[in-house]
């Protein structure tokens, strides 16, 4: 299912952050950038780096108006654990959600049913609730933080420049397109 230029469902979870347990609501999201970071479980391989590298960039996320939300079907206690115990997992200061009801996992159409697991995947979500980008990739393929950034200044650029595009690996500053019959075949 495309989900791009969809409304994120309704979900109410458990989550770890700064040393407490939370609740996250969709209803909080309104209003501002978010990302849902899933990631397949704690205590696993590729995942910390990934959840580490996010962390490292969490401070201009921030900047920016975002909230981070990493996301697996780990429970809030096991996300306190992995925090606890691991430097890497120790760095993030952004919610850890735990979607052990699977319900934010299948409304993000994410979820391996017969694992109980997430895939990896990104999703950048813009202050109305609308997915505006997306990113799945297979289990052993880690994602890379700055990328995500550039991803996420192309689509805050689009929000507020509706009559222009960003191109292939544009960077906040350079040219954009602006559509036009007189741009077709001579890009």
């Amino acid at each position: 299912m495309a989900l791009i230029n969809t409304q994120i469902k309704p979900f109410k979870a458990d989550a770890f952050k700064d040393g407490e347990f939370i609740t996250v609501d969709s209803t909080d999201l309104k209003g501002k950038w978010s990302i849902f970071f899933f990631y397949p479980a704690d205590f696993t391989f590729v995942c910390p780096t990934e959840l580490g590298d996010v962390a490292d960039y969490y401070e201009e996320f921030q900047s920016r108006g975002v909230e981070i939300y990493a996301v697996s079907t780990d429970s809030h206690f096991c996300h306190k654990a992995w925090h606890d115990s691991s430097d890497t997992i120790a760095k993030i200061k952004y919610p850890m959600i735990s979607d052990n009801t699977f319900e934010i996992s299948r409304n993000f159409d994410i979820l391996r049913e017969d694992e109980g697991r997430s895939d990896r995947g990104t999703f950048i979500v813009d202050p109305d609730g609308v997915i505006q980008a997306m990113e799945i990739t297979a289990e052993g393929i880690g994602r890379d933080a700055d990328d995500l950034m550039r991803k996420l200044k192309a689509a805050q650029y689009v929000a507020a420049h509706p009559d222009e595009v960003c191109p292939a690996k544009w960077k906040e500053g350079e040219a954009t397109l602006a559509p036009s019959l007189d741009l077709v075949g001579k890009i």
